[in-house]
């Protein structure tokens, strides 16, 4: 189940992903964030950047967009694999637009991400109810290691 709707707008800005699950195109990433900036009416720019192995590891980058298909339902795309579209649904985002759950319909992809390289426990634990009303296997979650600013 996405949310009902999404605010391109407030949506857009930089995340940090506290949590995700594995997943093969995120090997060895860490400090990890998501930068989206709306392009248009139903797209949304995409800059994934992670760094390899530690926090001051070499940055990796990936580039792509969103187009916005339905309320909290996203097809994204990545210039580095062509011809590919993604789902890319967006579960929950609380109130004021600090943190998101962020998943596909599989089940087998999802992330948590903040404003902040941190989250509370209060929205930790919300973001944990999301992935588990969802039918995500919460234990596979791994943390991402984020620096101290």
């Amino acid at each position: 189940m996405t949310a009902q709707a999404i605010d391109p707008t407030r949506y857009a800005g930089l995340w940090y992903e506290i949590a995700r699950f594995p997943v093969s195109f995120q090997r060895g990433c860490t400090a990890t964030t998501a930068e989206y900036g709306v392009t248009g009416p139903d797209t949304i720019s995409v800059v994934n950047t992670c760094r390899d192995e530690t926090p001051d590891g070499p940055v990796k980058q990936v580039v792509g967009s969103a187009d916005i298909e339905a309320p909290g339902k996203l097809r994204v795309r990545f210039d580095s694999v062509p011809f590919v579209r993604a789902p890319y649904w967006v579960l929950w985002v609380d109130e004021a637009y600090d943190t998101a759950v962020v998943g596909v319909p599989s089940g087998k992809a999802g992330w948590v991400l903040a404003r902040t390289p941190q989250i509370p426990d209060d929205r930790w634990q919300a973001a944990l109810s999301v992935l588990r009303a969802n039918g995500y296997d919460t234990k596979q979650l791994l943390q991402t290691e984020q620096p101290i600013p």
